[in-house]
C-alpha cells in the first residue's frame, strides 16, 4: 500500500466538513492510479482527487461521493 493517511487537526476537519480523506503517496502515482487504489482498497466511490506537491512529497486529497461518508472510513481505519 503506497497510501499513508494523514492525521492532523486540519485533515480531521476536512473529513467532517468536506467528506475528504488526506494521504501521502508516491510521487510517480497518477490521479487515475490513486483513484483506482482507493476504490479497490476501501470499497468506496471517489468523486474527485486533488494533489499537492510540497517538500518533495505528494499529498492527495480524496473527496468521496455523498453516499460514502469519509468519517465512517476514517473510523474503520482507526484515524478518529
Amino acid at each position: 500500500m503506497t497510501l499513508k493517511p494523514i492525521i492532523t487537526e486540519k485533515a480531521v476537519m476536512m473529513i467532517e466538513a468536506q467528506n475528504v480523506l488526506t494521504f501521502v503517496t508516491n510521487m510517480k502515482k497518477s490521479k487515475e492510479d490513486i483513484k483506482k487504489e482507493v476504490e479497490e482498497l476501501f470499497e468506496v466511490k471517489v468523486e474527485k482527487i486533488r494533489t499537492l506537491i510540497r517538500n518533495n512529497k505528494k499529498y492527495v486529497y480524496v473527496k468521496l461521493k455523498q453516499n460514502f461518508p469519509a468519517i465512517d472510513l476514517a473510523t474503520k481505519l482507526g484515524l478518529i
